[in-house]
């Protein structure tokens, strides 16, 4: 079983960037699809990007397409979450997990098998 870790988080502006990681350690990682969610205070968790094994391809929520890019090195073991001129309304816990979904259904949270315990984003107005 793979062990995630995230870090990075923290509490930022408007507009500024921040650059989460994921650790892996365990099997899995480099065969496996890995995907960022988040989940805000009374909100569902939702689906914020995801990476092939391969590093392509990558796929996004809409409300994060062109100001988030996800990556993978994996001969490091470890995810990335690159957030750019962040918004109050990125707040939220994220969280970074992996498995094998379907072709269709790596936004779905049941298509994921580990998950880690999440790192807080918060983005002040």
């Amino acid at each position: 079983q793979v062990q995630l870790v995230e870090s990075g988080g923290g509490l930022v502006q408007a507009g500024a960037s921040l650059r989460l990681s994921c650790a892996a350690s365990g099997r899995g990682f480099g065969s496996d699809t890995m995907a960022w969610f988040r989940q805000a205070p009374g909100k569902e968790r939702e689906f914020v990007a995801a990476v092939w094994w391969g590093g392509r391809p990558t796929y996004y929520a809409d409300s994060v397409k062109g100001r988030f890019t996800v990556s993978r090195e994996n001969v490091k073991n470890t995810m990335y979450l690159q957030i750019d001129a962040l918004k109050p309304e990125d707040t939220a816990v994220y969280y970074c997990t992996g498995g094998r979904p379907g072709p269709y259904n790596y936004a779905r949270v049941t298509e994921y098998n580990y998950w880690g315990q999440g790192t807080q984003v918060t983005v002040s107005s």
